[in-house]
């Protein structure tokens, strides 16, 4: 039987990091993480890394650009949130 949607490589990849932005998103909103703890910037970064990987076979300019502006806000995200706990040891 043949699948109703068949899912390629790049359709799988770019549907994990929309879910893990969702995750971090629904943690988040439930209280189970804050924005200062690094596993919500790595959630994030990973997801845009992922999505955006998979935009490299389906190309669209305005879906690159927020991918790329979330993953850099992440990454200043988890530097903050690294350097932040370091200072409290």
């Amino acid at each position: 039987m043949t699948p109703l949607i068949p899912a390629s490589i790049h359709d799988i990849v770019g549907l994990a990091g929309v879910s893990l932005v969702l995750l971090c998103y629904g943690l988040l909103q439930t209280g189970k993480i804050t924005q200062n703890q690094p596993l919500y910037s790595i959630l994030n970064a990973l997801g845009a890394v992922l999505i955006f990987l998979s935009l490299t076979v389906d190309f669209n300019l305005a879906s690159v650009v927020i991918e790329v502006c979330w993953f850099t806000i992440s990454v200043v995200g988890l530097y903050r949130s690294l350097r932040a706990r370091k200072s409290l040891k």
